[in-house]
């Protein structure tokens, strides 16, 4: 049987930090990844994948807050749909090219897809998550009077709007994903997916938040019964004393090892630590199989063992 992979895709995989923040821009990068994807594909995987929508939702929600004399700015869980919708459209149209490149005439598809959060979850009372647009901080005052937003400083360059980051808890797609797993390829809970809480009469509501990527596409892994987590970064491995003298790049993390460097503070809680917390639930909760940490150009090394981070549960 062929090894089924869940792919989550790094913000350097859809828009380069070189290159102007255009969605023409963003088009020419997300080709250069469709072909790193294609290979995997056409090497007989199969696979879904989650991406990133951090800097692509924060301007979305800006030209609509921009434009707020014209017409109604949109919820932020719109802008994420928003989000998931052209940043999906790009993925699949330049996938489908590479496969067709190398005589895969395969279906790609890109499903708008709802996560279902705990309104209870802690992480509502601590918003960290930063969006948007820098304002002063008058109009912070003014934001959190009339909107009811968190504002926060940021370091020096003005007042910035955070939000939620919560757990996901429940993909409402995931009936869907299952049924076009053999017949496509899905892009699935873009940017973490659409935030939404469970009503008591069952209904759904979005709400203002950001789901890590990572723990979506965790969560994705285990409810397709994937075998392996292939999380893609910028750098080819996990790296302890990260920026010193004594970096050392790991090839392989236990359970219990990855654990240890976490309580240690070894991985920056906004970039890595995410991931291999992400990794450690997929190995806890699948005991033999596996969780990978690498660089997009370095995807296929890493799922042949050549390089990498593997994290597995011993």
């Amino acid at each position: 049987m062929p090894e089924r992979l869940v792919i989550a895709l790094g913000g350097n995989a859809l828009q380069s930090k070189d290159s102007a923040p255009t969605a023409e821009a963003q088009l020419e990068v997300v080709r250069k990844t469709a072909s790193h994807i294609a290979e995997i594909s056409r090497r007989g995987y199969e696979m879904a994948i989650v991406h990133g929508n951090g800097p692509q939702v924060g301007r979305i929600l800006l030209s609509s807050e921009t434009a707020r004399d014209v017409v109604p700015p949109m919820p932020f869980d719109v802008c994420g749909a928003m989000s998931q919708g052209y940043i999906g459209y790009h993925i699949q149209q330049a996938l489908k090219y590479a496969l067709a490149a190398r005589n895969r005439n395969y279906p790609v598809v890109s499903l708008t897809t709802q996560v279902v959060v705990d309104k209870n979850d802690p992480a509502f009372q601590n918003p960290t998550k930063p969006i948007g647009g820098f304002y002063s901080a008058e109009e912070a005052r003014q934001l959190e009077q009339e909107k009811g937003y968190v504002l926060r400083e940021d370091a020096g360059r003005g007042w910035r709007r955070v939000v939620a980051s919560p757990l996901p808890r429940k993909i409402v797609e995931i009936g869907a994903v299952r049924l076009l797993w053999d017949h496509a390829i899905v892009i699935t809970c873009g940017g973490g997916g659409i935030p939404v809480v469970e009503n008591p009469d069952g209904t759904l509501e979005g709400v203002a938040a950001v789901i890590d990527k990572d723990f979506a596409a965790e969560l994705l892994a285990e409810e397709v019964d994937a075998d392996v987590l292939l999380i893609l970064t910028e750098v080819e491995k996990v790296a302890i004393n990260f920026g010193k003298p004594d970096e050392k790049d790991l090839d392989h993390l236990s359970l219990a090892e990855a654990a240890r460097y976490a309580a240690e503070g070894q991985f920056g809680v906004g970039s890595m630590l995410p991931k291999v917390q992400a990794a450690m639930k997929f190995v806890r909760t699948n005991p033999g199989k596996r969780a990978i940490i690498t660089s997009l150009d370095k995807c296929l090394d890493a799922l042949e063992g050549k390089t990498g981070t593997a994290v597995t549960f011993a």
